[in-house]
């Protein structure tokens, strides 16, 4: 799960082994492998185009996130990375790639619809001609914040080999609206006292996405309910959209 934990350097130095290598970052590189030049927009510790450059990928490979300490442990492990820190806010390209990709659920961290509009115009306006804008949202309609419980403790070994002890707590009656507001708590016994972040997160249906897309000028050219291509249904874990500049 991402929050705003990881500005903490310390924290952000534990995000690789609390979000493994998995089957939607298997998606994702198959679709960078494919582009001259691309994108990752909250890239974090920037696992993906790590990934890609480690197998010798020869384009443009450009990563932004907004938390430096993320950033520095992209840097540390492929400097022949482009890192930028900041968001789209403040950071702006103008056709300049073939794939732009948001990752790890980021998007759902755009809580406004102002945010969104913001970030789909950007991710528009860096985008070359038959370019593609690739992304994945929790479903609603699989109401996976039922399982966000103080009960449901993963457990992880730092790299200096300090256990540490994460769960997660919905506030409140969970969907408010389409926001889910949790609590993320980070604990170890090598700590003096638990590190807890609060966010927030934005569930929107397939409908109400690709609204926002076209109105930034982007077409829905597929949608999938997983990670396998599977169909969107209302159940499905994902929402997974690639779209291309209208």
């Amino acid at each position: 799960m991402e929050d705003q934990a990881f500005a903490d350097p310390s924290l952000a130095a534990l995000y690789d082994s609390l979000n493994p290598w998995g089957p939607g970052d298997d998606f994702c590189l198959g679709l960078v492998r494919e582009a001259g030049s691309v994108l990752d927009i909250g890239c974090g510790t920037g696992q993906l185009l790590r990934r890609a450059r480690t197998e010798g990928h020869p384009g443009r490979l450009v990563g932004l996130d907004p938390a430096a300490a993320m950033l520095v442990q992209a840097r540390r492990a492929r400097p022949d990375v482009e890192w930028v820190l900041g968001d789209v806010r403040v950071r702006h390209w103008r056709a300049e790639f073939d794939l732009v990709v948001m990752t790890g659920h980021s998007f759902q961290e755009l809580v406004t619809d102002e945010e969104i509009r913001v970030c789909l115009r950007a991710a528009r306006m860096a985008l070359r001609n038959g370019g593609r804008f690739v992304f994945e949202t929790r479903n609603p309609g699989a109401r996976p914040w039922e399982r966000w419980t103080p009960d449901r403790v993963h457990e992880i070994t730092a790299a200096d080999g300090t256990v540490v002890r994460v769960w997660h707590e919905v506030r409140g009656e969970g969907l408010d609206r389409d926001l889910v507001r949790y609590t993320e708590t980070y604990d170890s016994d090598d700590w003096p006292a638990p590190r807890t972040a609060h966010n927030v997160l934005r569930f929107l249906n397939a409908g109400t996405l690709e609204n926002f897309l076209t109105e930034a000028g982007l077409q829905v050219v597929e949608q999938y309910g997983d990670w396998e291509r599977g169909p969107l249904t209302p159940n499905s874990p994902e929402i997974v959209t690639v779209a291309r500049k209208a």
